[in-house]
């Protein structure tokens, strides 16, 4: 890899590139060596303790639970709302010859790709951070190019917040509900957008993830759960639990919703979170989830290199260059616009293997209920 600076033109419609003075945040992980940089940032500090207070602050607190709903979180639900209406205002186009994402949702991101700044127009922010935060906003819906979601999205959404606190629009006092309401408001309207557009998970893990696409429910739906008095993690097995309270917290509505599209039992669609039933207490659910996150999302190339950086959160004060001289990875450009890093451990392909969301294959099993089972089914 050579150390020009010349930006790159990625899928996402953000720029890679070493030129920290755009007010657009860019993609700046190429290598190991740039993550390991990240890593060790105030940056990657900031997400966690961001990640670990919303988490602290909802421990032990059902979704219906009476908190401080501000003026500016009343604005952000107001935001999630209007995104959820332009969703509505692009239906699914016929693509029944297909498993995979619908063509609609790109007319969905370009819409929201325009509005989102004057989205901004309802926060107390100053103008010339809009563009900054409406990358991270427009980047939160998926990706598309691919048509895809993933963690790495959801992480996207998260750095939106996170943005926002630094801009003092948001405040600890607003953490709850910014958890409860905001966030769980997020993934309504994710749930719907992954259930009309059929998104594909992207790299997803199959099998051995939490989810096909979300993370951070089942982190802060452990966090719900702690101190709980009845409730363990083997409660999960039980659909009466479920039943009875998964509009209550997010761990147990996001098993109900796995259930209601896989076929099969769990330990068959989901066996890690089968294995973390067996976990004794909330607490340890939680805090291995707050590790696996560090992990699993924030220490993942194929992940992080998908962060974005710009004047909120910026890339640490590193020689990029020199950076890019002492690495043996390479960066690849696909047909699709796509960046791939090459020579990296690990995943040999950064994204996973592209398949079929499951709403896509629950609706052709439906349609044909003699076609055979896959694993993603």
């Amino acid at each position: 890899m050579n150390g020009s600076t010349a930006p790159v033109k990625t899928d996402d419609n953000s720029e890679m590139d070493t030129d920290r003075s755009s007010s657009k945040p860019k993609k700046l992980i190429i290598s190991n060596t740039h993550l390991q940089a990240f890593i060790s940032s105030a940056t990657h500090a900031e997400v966690v303790e961001f990640i670990e207070n919303l988490n602290d602050s909802i421990i032990g607190l059902p979704l219906d639970h009476p908190v401080l709903v501000s003026p500016n979180v009343t604005n952000l639900l107001q935001v999630l709302e209007r995104i959820k209406e332009i969703a509505h205002s692009h239906p699914p186009v016929d693509n029944k010859a297909s498993r995979f994402g619908n063509p609609a949702f790109r007319e969905f991101y370009d819409h929201i790709d325009q509005e989102s700044e004057e989205l901004h127009g309802s926060l107390d922010v100053p103008e010339e951070k809009r563009v900054e935060l409406s990358t991270y906003l427009t980047e939160s819906w998926g990706n598309r190019t691919r048509i895809d979601y993933g963690s790495g999205m959801e992480l996207n959404f998260l750095c939106w917040l996170l943005c926002l606190k630094k801009l003092d629009v948001l405040g600890p006092e607003d953490y709850p509900a910014v958890v409860l309401k905001v966030f769980w408001k997020y993934i309504e309207v994710m749930r719907y957008l992954q259930s009309t557009y059929w998104l594909e998970p992207a790299g997803s893990h199959g099998v051995w993830g939490l989810d096909d696409y979300h993370f951070l429910p089942f982190l802060f739906g452990a966090g719900q759960l702690r101190n709980h008095k009845y409730l363990k993690p083997k409660s999960i097995h039980d659909p009466d639990v479920l039943e009875g309270f998964s509009n209550q917290y997010m761990y147990l509505a996001c098993i109900q919703f796995i259930n209601s599209i896989k076929t099969a039992s769990l330990r068959w669609h989901s066996p890690m979170l089968d294995d973390i039933s067996g976990v004794k207490t909330w607490d340890k659910v939680n805090s291995g989830m707050i590790k696996m996150y560090r992990a699993e999302v924030l220490a993942k190339l194929p992940v992080a290199q998908h962060f974005l950086f710009g004047t909120l959160l910026p890339f640490p004060n590193v020689d990029l260059e020199q950076i890019d001289k002492k690495t043996d990875e390479s960066l690849v450009v696909d047909h699709a616009g796509h960046l791939h890093v090459k020579g990296q451990q690990g995943w040999g392909e950064c994204c996973g293997i592209p398949i079929p969301s499951s709403f896509a294959a629950a609706n052709c099993e439906n349609k044909n209920p003699a076609i055979r089972r896959i694993p993603f089914d």
